[in-house]
């Protein structure tokens, strides 16, 4: 079974085995956004374990 393309684009796997993502809201119209709120939105964050059946099942860890 192929993994999906999109998937693994986006997350990345930790060395204890969690899934790291990246923020959202970090792309475009930065302007109106507060520096610090900016800074915050740069360092990547764990994926909430309500969501983390859903992406291993697309990055068929299990």
């Amino acid at each position: 079974m192929k993994t999906k393309s999109s998937a693994k684009k986006r997350f990345k796997l930790t060395g204890t085995g969690k899934i790291k993502r990246k923020n959202a809201f970090k792309n475009h119209i930065l302007t109106k956004k507060s520096k610090k709120r900016k800074l915050k939105l740069t360092h990547s964050s764990l994926v909430h374990k309500s969501d983390l059946q859903n992406i291993e099942q697309q990055l068929r860890l299990k």
